[in-house]
């Protein structure tokens, strides 16, 4: 992995690749480069870091011609060096890029290497080019060339291959690993993401699992692993190639935490009529399939998993329903034992993340009542393969740290809590006022967004610090995680998120005057106690920052600063307190100078395991 994008074209397509890479450069990577169809010959250009160096060499010794692929590697296989970087080629005619792992690759690499094939990467990749210069040999086409290879793969995968001897067509390929195609006219192309292509057209197909597909200039050819052929709808994407770019702020990630309040009531959309939830919304076998669930099993991964950690507080107190959360990538590498009339719920912001796409298939057969899919992303895997969907309107998402996917998350998985609710007991006045406080949402993170300078000055407190820890009760402390991830991610400050009430069990031990310790504290049920967890930090020394609503009665004492906050209601709450712990990383990690929109390490959409 990471970013994909191929075009076959009656002009020059190296501005093409080169745009298209730039706008995919989001979903982090380390290397990137492009194999052109140059005058007959694969020309090859890759470099160690960002797309700016691949695009130096251009600069110097420039690519031209009408077929070619480009790529952004995240490295899984061997480091970060430009004999890795992609595309990788075989001989003097077959060009590769491929996101994803081909499990299986030392068997057929050791097989390559007996028939004479030298490998020159320590990645999986290349044996994919070889092995489809190999297939060419036995004399058959690039598509017959790259469906034996592929029948022959284990793992994930999205490969696009070019042929010098084919020099106007391509061949894509698919298993659990994005690719969508791009329509234009008298050209066509290939990415791992829309918004490679905006530029240069706005109608797509979506390739599902398994296919496989000829591309040439004037038509798309999709074909089965059978090698029958398959037809797939053409999507018109309405979204503006700007939607994706910063306007007036200075990274992806502050544009994205001021999107938040048009995104949350974007989110509310449809789901809400009478001050009634609608669960219809979801799918016209919503009702009957909402009201068989007698137990809720979650399962996500990073950030996603924190909103189910929300969601099990909200919907074990509004439906009465039992409700695990998990985490994806430990689900399938255990023994599943399923209740009786489970709800099987994944949340993703991209609905191609790799472990919970897996675990989607693998609960498809265990025996779950239905799948409820909580994304993003319309046109996903996991969205076609559930059986209810709940799509969260949060728009394009760049920063790899997520915030506004995150907040509609929490609305998103509310609404779904008050809908199981409607068939486990609810009373008409409790749903009631849940829709008044999804209502209120919105409008209650615009004033957490006024906090903004305030936050900003408090993020200088923090720069020289090198551990923070996060303290929340109840649904609070999943909000508490989140916020530690946030720092982590961006500012490469370590931070952990704990429940305060664990204090005594292991983190006391870390409390001194030179760890700060953040503690969001609503006015709820459990603020005597969170007060009292406070006075333990402040007995032992720790300086403390507390998030607090107004009416909680907290004031600055020695060693603890109270930052005021907007008065939030109840289930709300962690959607608005989540907001000045995305500002406050975000101004630490820019003070720190970090790369805040791709940091190190990280990809947006983890599409392999």
């Amino acid at each position: 992995m990471c970013g994909i994008v191929g075009a076959v074209a009656q002009r020059n397509i190296t501005p093409i690749l080169l745009e298209g890479l730039r706008r995919l450069e989001y979903r982090g990577y380390d290397s990137a480069g492009i194999a052109v169809l140059d005058r007959g010959r694969v020309g090859l250009r890759r470099a160690v870091g960002k797309v700016a160096q691949l695009e130096a060499k251009l600069a110097v010794d420039p690519l031209n011609g009408q077929l070619g692929i480009a790529h952004t590697r995240w490295a899984t296989h061997g480091g970060v060096t430009e004999a890795n970087a992609h595309p990788h080629v075989s001989g003097d005619r077959v060009a590769v890029i491929h996101n994803g792992i081909i499990e299986n690759y030392e068997p057929l690499k050791a097989e390559l290497q007996a028939k004479g094939y030298v490998f020159k990467s320590e990645t999986d990749t290349e044996v994919i080019a070889h092995l489809v210069h190999d297939n060419l040999k036995q004399g058959v086409g690039l598509a017959e060339a790259v469906r034996e290879a592929v029948r022959r793969f284990t793992g994930a995968y999205a490969i696009v291959v070019f042929d010098a001897q084919a020099p106007d067509r391509f061949v894509v390929a698919r298993i659990a690993s994005p690719l969508v195609i791009g329509l234009g006219f008298g050209e066509n192309f290939v990415a791992s993401d829309v918004s490679a292509l905006l530029p240069v057209t706005q109608r797509f197909i979506y390739m599902e699992e398994g296919d496989i597909a000829e591309i040439t200039r004037e038509a798309v050819y999709i074909f089965g692993a059978d090698g029958h052929k398959r037809e797939r709808k053409v999507h018109d994407i309405a979204q503006r190639p700007e939607a994706a770019e910063k306007g007036q702020y200075r990274h992806f990630m502050l544009k994205e935490i001021f999107e938040q309040p048009e995104a949350l009531v974007a989110t509310l959309g449809g789901r809400i009529a009478n001050h009634h939830v609608l669960p219809e919304s979801l799918g016209p076998r919503a009702a009957e399939l909402l009201g068989r669930a007698r137990n809720i099993h979650i399962v996500a991964c990073g950030t996603s998993y924190h909103a189910g950690l929300v969601a099990k507080y909200w919907i074990e107190e509004l439906a009465r329903l039992p409700c695990s959360v998990e985490l994806a990538s430990e689900y399938r590498y255990r023994t599943v034992n399923v209740p009786a009339d489970t709800l099987f719920v994944t949340l993703s912001q991209s609905g191609e993340t790799a472990d919970t796409l897996a675990a989607l298939r693998y609960a498809r057969h265990a025996g779950y009542v239905a799948l409820l899919t909580i994304c993003n992303s319309a046109q996903s895997s996991m969205v076609r393969e559930s059986d209810l969907v709940m799509l969260t309107h949060a728009g394009p998402e760049i920063g790899v740290a997520s915030t506004k996917a995150f907040t509609t998350q929490l609305l998103a998985v509310l609404i779904v809590a008050a809908m199981l609710g409607r068939y486990n007991g609810l009373s008409k006045e409790q749903e009631a006022e849940v829709v008044r406080q999804l209502y209120s949402a919105a409008g209650t993170v615009e004033k957490a967004l006024e906090m903004d300078p305030a936050i900003q000055k408090l993020a200088e407190l923090f720069v020289e610090k090198h551990h923070t820890l996060f303290l929340g009760r109840g649904p609070m402390f999943p909000v508490a995680l989140e916020g530690a991830l946030k720092l982590k991610e961006i500012s490469y400050i370590h931070a952990e998120g704990y429940a305060a009430g664990e204090l005594k069990h292991g983190p006391l031990a870390l409390i001194d005057e030179d760890m700060p310790v953040v503690v969001v504290a609503p006015n709820n049920d459990l603020l005597d106690k969170l007060k009292s967890n406070i006075q333990v930090v402040r007995a032992r020394g720790g300086q403390l920052f507390v998030m607090a609503d107004v009416a909680t009665g907290l004031t600055d004492e020695p060693g603890t600063t109270v930052i005021p906050m907007p008065h939030a209601d109840t289930y709300i709450a962690p959607i608005v307190y989540t907001v000045p712990l995305q500002l406050l990383a975000y101004h630490v990690a820019v003070l720190k100078g970090t790369d805040v929109d791709q940091p190190r390490n990280l990809a947006k959409s983890v599409t392999v395991e």
